[in-house]
């Protein structure tokens, strides 16, 4: 089946149904997993996984030390340092970081899907107390039907608690107006001398058009700037143009430092499939 159309038949789906689907595609190999012994305490069986890719227990693992090198070479994340996780999911990230962080040091984590909180909590918050993920009630089109707003909500923590703050493919699924307001809870929350990072998918003029028209993985349709995937499912995947994204991190009281294209618009050096944003307080 052609990507577009699958795309567009996936989306039409309700967030309850996607779940399910997933879990049963991948019921077969999670059975054939458990049989094999092919499992791993932290991680989750394939059909539980609802973001990135649903691999097998080491394809899952070798994703999660892979986004901690990123941590490490793009804000300099230290052992000892108070961590937020934005989009904690199923805990990809967080079962690396349970061997490099220090008993001293702080994870938090949250997101919008209670399976994957509670797995965290069960499985990595069970073992590691320093470890805690929360569940919040947001409405996302992709992944939660609740009744709660992205733009209403305050990151249940202190002002300055945290010396890193970062996100992997979320600011991908929220609107710009909910993306507007969680960096201004990034700054609130991030230590004065602190550092986040998070992945986008940013474009300028120079490849506006043609990730308008990519059959494949394109963002035809046009706001003000922001480019969506999908009409009818605004959080699916969105594109922020650069200049706007600047423009909403000034406003938020951040700069950006660094952006690093991801190889999804064929950038052939780069660390990871989505733009990475490095950004810290004005």
């Amino acid at each position: 089946m052609n990507k577009k159309y699958f795309r567009k038949l996936w989306y039409s789906l309700s967030a309850k149904q996607r779940f399910w689907v997933r879990y049963l595609y991948y019921l077969p190999a999670d059975l054939k997993d458990k049989i094999k012994g092919n499992r791993n305490k932290y991680i989750p069986p394939r059909g539980a996984i609802y973001t990135g890719s649903a691999s097998g227990a080491d394809k899952f693992l070798a994703s999660s030390k892979h986004q901690l090198a990123l941590l490490k070479s793009e804000v300099n994340l230290q052992p000892a340092d108070r961590v937020l996780d934005i989009g904690s999911g199923i805990g990809r990230t967080a079962i690396s970081l349970v061997e490099y962080l220090t008993p001293e040091a702080r994870y938090e984590g949250f997101d919008v899907v209670k399976s994957g909180v509670d797995w965290c909590n069960k499985k990595i918050g069970r073992d590691f107390p320093n470890f805690n993920f929360t569940y919040v009630p947001l409405f996302n089109d992709l992944y939660n039907n609740s009744k709660g707003k992205a733009t209403e909500f305050k990151f249940p923590y202190g002002d300055s608690e945290f010396d890193k703050v970062y996100s992997f493919s979320v600011f991908t699924h929220m609107m710009v107006d909910e993306i507007q307001h969680y960096l201004t809870e990034i700054n609130r929350v991030l230590a004065p001398d602190g550092q986040a990072m998070s992945t986008f998918f940013l474009y300028d003029e120079a490849n506006e058009e043609q990730i308008a028209s990519d059959e494949g993985f394109g963002f035809p349709v046009a706001g003000d700037g922001f480019r969506l995937m999908n009409s009818k499912v605004t959080s699916g995947n969105i594109a922020i143009h650069k200049d706007h994204l600047e423009q909403m991190m000034s406003k938020a009281g951040l700069e950006i430092t660094r952006i690093a294209d991801g190889f999804w618009k064929g950038t052939p050096e780069a660390k990871e499939y989505q733009d990475i944003v490095v950004f810290k307080k004005k």
